[in-house]
């Protein structure tokens, strides 16, 4: 009897790459994410609390039979697990904002980052939204961001070293005057929210950080996050979940999950 091929294929750098089945599983958890943050585009507006969208989101995963994948995850230094699906992060927080009853005001902006598993495989993306009217440089600062977003993903092809996507996402925020974020970066997905390999934003050869080759059938959540001052980053002065920006400044953070393939990148969070 010949012994049965696993569907994933594990690299020897921890790579998972998966199977044409397996990245239609994560597209599938991909299309409840993307609809969650459609329905976040629909009711954000001033007056509205990150906490009753909250409650929106966790209602739709629950129905869609899905499971929210950031509540519950221990943090140590926080003392307390995350307590909702969704991290909503409000203009100089940069991630893991923790959705409360604050009324969101005109010139606001907020990240909302939302991770769902579905049959087994987990998708995850993020977007920024504009708050009633906000600043010129704010809404520019946006739309870097995803355009940022946008180059990595038009980059990808097998072959090429994921430094050379980052020294153009890198370089083209710089060139916008402002700052790529080091601390946090996007990951390799599947059955696991985060699994490698570790996906920079930018790229730096004195850290020696790890290096991979873009390899067809390869899943990444791609995720700049970008600042409007300074690139530094701390945590919050309420809890130790909340990440904010050092000077305050507001920033941005768009992500997607995509599977590399042999022409270049397949969109799992953009809802086909």
């Amino acid at each position: 009897m010949k012994e049965r091929r696993p569907e994933s294929l594990m690299q020897n750098n921890g790579i998972i790459l998966k199977s044409a089945r397996e990245i239609e599983l994560i597209r599938a958890a991909g299309k409840v994410v993307h609809t969650v943050l459609t329905m976040m585009r629909e009711h954000v507006r001033p007056g509205v609390t990150t906490a009753s969208l909250n409650e929106l989101a966790e209602t739709y995963i629950a129905e869609a039979g899905g499971e929210a994948l950031f509540k519950g995850v221990e943090n140590p230094q926080a003392g307390f697990p995350f307590p909702a699906a969704l991290c909503t992060s409000v203009n100089e927080e940069l991630v893991h904002g923790i959705p409360n009853d604050r009324p969101l005001k005109d010139g606001d902006i907020v990240g909302i980052d939302c991770g769902v598993k579905l049959a087994g495989y987990c998708g995850d993306s993020a977007s920024t939204f504009s708050v009633g009217t906000i600043d010129p440089e704010v809404d520019r600062l946006m739309k870097v961001t995803q355009q940022a977003l946008m180059k990595a993903i038009e980059g990808i092809r097998p072959g090429r070293m994921w430094s050379e996507v980052a020294l153009e996402i890198q370089s083209y925020v710089e060139g916008e005057g402002f700052s790529v974020v080091r601390e946090f970066v996007g990951h390799g997905i599947g059955r696991d929210l985060h699994e490698e390999p570790k996906v920079p934003n930018y790229w730096d050869k004195r850290q020696k950080q790890p290096d991979f080759e873009l390899q067809e059938n390869m899943v990444l959540a791609i995720e700049p996050m970008v600042n409007m001052g300074s690139a530094a980053v701390e945590f919050g002065d309420k809890d130790r979940w909340v990440v904010v920006t050092r000077d305050r400044k507001f920033c941005a953070h768009f992500e997607h999950t995509m599977a590399v393939t042999k022409s270049g990148a397949d969109l799992l969070t953009d809802g086909r």
